[in-house]
């Protein structure tokens, strides 16, 4: 069984991204599935912050050849296996063809040991955010109820389709999450606006996951440094993510295509593959 791949973005920052990442990878783990969750926003270590995790080593001394894949992996108290993001700026585009190999070798002894790998990437359009959605099967996009966070999400939408044309790839699997809204109902009416635009101005349908209510309770479990659900397991946040995960878990695996257009199963080593080939 392959690793499900899941980059979960937002058009910019402060609208919950990361707490979705983390509260998403725990329901997961509850379900007794296995998590991998890689904090990709290199530069920044926010998912082992908000777990209450104190990592040693990061992606960056695996980048470096300083560690192993497997040494920097660090299993939370909520079993998610975390990759700690890297806390400096090195990119794939400085590594060598024998450097990228390893890497590409590294990452496909993890595949299958793993249900799902979710990255966490960084807040908004850079570089290294598309190159991570191109690479993922399937794309998350959260965003709030306010016309900024709309746009934004709108522009990454956009941005993919237009990095798909130039590559001559389709676009498939985009999901929208609409975090901290007042109800189901306005998350759902949300979706609907973003979706009849991107319909109408990119030809590109988007797909509705689910809806994160407003729950005071997800940012006290963050400054308490764990996920909503340890800290309050009957509050709506902590009914929200387990609904998420559910409707996740019971999603088709997805399709993608390889280079002789083969339909394969994707999976970590067809995400590493991707992004290393996406970079260069």
């Amino acid at each position: 069984m392959k690793t499900k791949v899941i980059c979960i973005a937002s058009g910019k920052g402060g609208v919950g991204k990361t707490s979705v990442s983390i509260n998403l990878a725990v329901a997961l783990a509850n379900k007794g599935r296995k998590v991998l969750l890689f904090d990709a926003d290199l530069g920044l270590a926010n998912c082992q912050i908000a777990l209450g995790v104190k990592a040693k080593h990061n992606f960056g001394h695996f980048l470096a050849g300083e560690k192993t894949l497997k040494e920097i992996l660090v299993t939370t108290q909520e079993k998610v296996t975390l990759i700690p993001g890297a806390s400096g700026d090195r990119v794939l585009a400085s590594l060598g063809t024998n450097e990228a190999g390893l890497i590409v070798s590294s990452f496909s002894e993890l595949d299958g040991i793993y249900d799902y790998m979710l990255i966490d990437a960084a807040a908004g359009l850079g570089n290294s955010v598309m190159m991570f959605l191109e690479a993922s099967n399937q794309k998350f996009i959260v965003l709030n109820d306010d016309p900024s966070s709309t746009a934004d999400a709108y522009g990454i939408v956009k941005v993919m389709v237009e990095d798909s044309k130039k590559s001559n790839k389709s676009l498939e699997d985009i999901y929208l999450i609409p975090n901290r809204v007042e109800s189901s109902e306005r998350g759902k009416h949300l979706y609907a606006a973003i979706n009849d635009v991107c319909t109408r101005f990119l030809n590109q349908p988007i797909q509705y996951l689910h809806s994160i209510e407003e729950d005071g309770q997800i940012l006290e479990a963050t400054r308490d440094y764990q996920s909503v659900l340890s800290f309050a397991p009957t509050s709506r946040g902590a009914r929200d993510f387990r609904n998420l995960a559910e409707i996740v878990d019971d999603m088709k695996d997805p399709v993608v295509k390889d280079s002789h257009m083969n339909s394969i199963s994707g999976g970590i080593q067809f995400f590493v593959e991707n992004l290393i080939s996406n970079e260069r």
